[in-house]
């Protein structure tokens, strides 16, 4: 059954390659984010895309998000965040191409357990992209509570994309 608005978001570790203003162009060291501890007390929108570097994501859904990020983020969110099925090289690799820089925390569930935990992930087998890959969806997290859920219910975007996401902030 998938997450739906009232429920607590599921307490689960994904990865990511922090940006470092420093180095911009370096690729660091994998870290852990633990999803209570780091959306605890804050407003997330967390948006899942099935893969980074894939036409709708890249032509349709990342844009809008990096377009708006920072409206976002004055309408309260405290964090804007992008996961895939990826590795979290991908995924860093995926945001420098955006130069998302910290603007959006690229996130990794390459094992699927967010997905699963949420009841958001599609066998992606038919199209050679492995049996675990998440769904096409946008959340608003306040306080580790979700209070917006968009499921996209076909190909392309809408209720997950940025403009509906903002509306709802």
């Amino acid at each position: 059954m998938a997450i739906k608005i009232g429920d607590i978001f599921p307490d689960t570790v994904l990865t990511y390659v922090p940006y470092d203003a420093k180095n911009p162009e370096a690729c660091g060291l994998p870290q852990q984010l633990k999803t209570h501890e780091a959306f605890r007390g804050k407003k997330v929108v967390l948006f899942a895309v099935p893969g980074a570097f894939t036409p709708t994501c890249s032509e349709e859904h990342m844009p809008g998000y990096v377009r708006l990020a920072g409206d976002m983020k004055s309408k309260g969110a405290d964090i804007v965040a992008c996961v895939a099925s990826n590795d979290q090289f991908v995924m860093h690799a995926w945001g420098k191409s955006y130069s998302v820089k910290d603007d959006i925390l690229m996130l990794s569930d390459a094992n699927g357990e967010l997905g699963s935990a949420l009841g958001l992930v599609n066998d992606g087998s038919a199209r050679r992209m492995g049996p675990i890959r998440l769904a096409r969806f946008a959340l608003i997290i306040d306080d580790l509570k979700v209070i917006y859920v968009g499921i996209e219910p076909a190909p392309g975007v809408s209720v997950s994309g940025a403009p509906a996401v903002l509306a709802k902030l």
